[in-house]
Formats: structure tokens, sequence, C-alpha cells
């Protein structure tokens, strides 16, 4: 496969709702978009025309929905075929997927969590390798937020090293996303940070959630980066450097100003990780 030039800065999620005023707004204002393939594969019209004169103009990044890496049934080799066809058109230099499962006898249209066990981590990391080798790269996985969980005969933090060492791939880190589990289940954020493998880490995300309590918070990419999880993004550059960044919103969408605000301070968090005076001052 030929080298592809690498993602790096801030980003922001390509929604169909927002493709007008992505197509509209200036050059240089993020530096890269990120699209589920699930989502725009085979799509023609205008949508598939914005989605074609943006890939022109801006790197462009991918995160699947639905291949279900952690599911009971075989990975689905028509979408796996038909991604690496997007991929490779549209020049995409990092493709992640959930460490999750959604779909059983059919999609079940949620992000599910695994059992935390060794049967697990072997059952997950053959299918990750699996597909790295249908689509012809490594792939990033994402941790997820999960409030019901199973089984755990390890840590999340152990599970995911296990993971990523027996598939041999990369994270893409969402922030919000250990935030949230790290108050909906006891532990401390900045300890898993320090346990990540930092040489996996390729991207993170950082999005909105709802405060339902003290001790339980939801995940929903429908509101504002909260303050808390902006403190978090800074240990993560502290820990991993400078990696490029996605601001992720689903709904409630905003004037597109607001959204590029958000972008704004994901950049300043990454110019102050480049000065440790700023860093650490």
């Amino acid at each position: 496969m030929t080298a592809l030039a690498p993602v790096y800065g801030a980003g922001l999620g390509l929604r169909r709702a927002l493709l007008p005023e992505l197509l509209a707004m200036a050059p240089g204002s993020v530096d890269f978009l990120e699209c589920a393939p699930d989502n725009w594969i085979g799509v023609g019209g205008a949508h598939g025309d914005g989605l074609a004169a943006l890939a022109e103009r801006i790197p462009l990044t991918c995160h699947g929905l639905s291949l279900s890496l952690g599911g009971p049934a075989p990975l689905d080799l028509d979408l796996l075929t038909r991604t690496r066809s997007f991929l490779e058109r549209h020049r995409v230099p990092l493709y992640s997927e959930h460490l999750s499962y959604c779909s059983d006898d059919g999609q079940l249209y949620d992000l599910l969590p695994l059992p935390f066990t060794d049967e697990s981590v072997h059952h997950v990391a053959a299918r990750i390798r699996q597909a790295q080798d249908v689509l012809g790269r490594r792939i990033a996985v994402e941790n997820i937020s999960y409030y019901a969980a199973p089984y755990q005969a390890l840590s999340e933090i152990d599970f995911l090293r296990a993971v990523l060492d027996e598939a041999d791939c990369d994270l893409l880190l969402d922030v919000n996303n250990l935030f949230v589990n790290a108050i909906n289940h006891g532990y401390d954020a900045t300890s898993y940070l320090a346990a990540i493998p930092a040489a996996r880490v390729v991207c993170l995300h950082v999005a909105g959630h709802y405060d339902e309590a003290p001790d339980l918070k939801i995940d929903t990419h429908g509101a504002a980066v909260k303050g808390d999880v902006w403190t978090l993004l800074e240990q993560a550059y502290a820990r991993f450097g400078e990696v490029p960044t996605l601001l992720e919103r689903d709904f409630n969408f905003p004037p597109l100003a607001e959204l590029l605000t958000e972008v704004e301070q994901i950049r300043g968090y990454q110019r102050a990780a480049r000065l440790p005076e700023v860093r650490h001052g």
C-alpha cells in the first residue's frame, strides 16, 4: 500500500447535517475531518458529491460503527472489502473501530462492552488481526463508554493493554469516554492514562457528556466539551505528545462557528504541549 500523509492537528466529525457549512468554511478551519464509512459507502447525489469535494480539500480519517469487532457472528467481510475500497479511494491514513460489539443476529444499534476476560482478549484480538489482514493496514480500536459492566476478571486497563498487545493494533483514545468511565466505575483516570502504552496511541477524541449525577455521567456527543475533560486532554498531551485530536458532535448542533471555537481550544492545548514551560508552568 502506498504511504499516506499522516494526519495531525485538530479535526471535526463530518456529519451530514453539517455538510453545507463544512463546504463553505474557510480553508484551514480544521486540520482533518472524520467520517463513518458505514454511513457513506455507496452514497451518491449531493451528499456524495459533498463528501468527495471535502475529501479533495481536507484530509479525511474514518471511524467505523458497525464492524462489531467483539461480536459472536463472523466478521462482515463484504463490509470490510467495501471499507477498504473507500479508504483507498479517499486516501485515508487512519481507520478506527470500537472495542465492543454491536451485532448478534442483526444490528443492535448500540456499542456494547465486552467481558474483561482472557477468553475475550483472545476472541477480539483474533478478529482485529483478521480485519487488519482484509483491510491491508493497521487499525486503531477505541475505548468505549459503558454503564452495565459484564464479567470483569481483568481491570479495564489490563484488558485494553492485553488486546492491543495480542492484536498488535493501535489505540484511538476517547478522552471523554475515559472520564465518564472513571467516574461511573470508580477508578482514577490519571492512573489509567499512565498505564496506556504511549506508542499505541494514534489519535484522541473529545466530546460532551451529560451530568446525570455526581457519580453518573452519560456520554452523549450532544453538548460542548466540559472543563474536566479539557483538563484530562491536557494530561493526555503531557503523556502522549501532540496527538491528532477530533472533536465529536453528533446532534444538538450549534452554529459551526461554535464548534470551530472548540477546535481552536484543542489547537491551543496542542500548542501548549509543545512548550514545557507553558504546560508545566
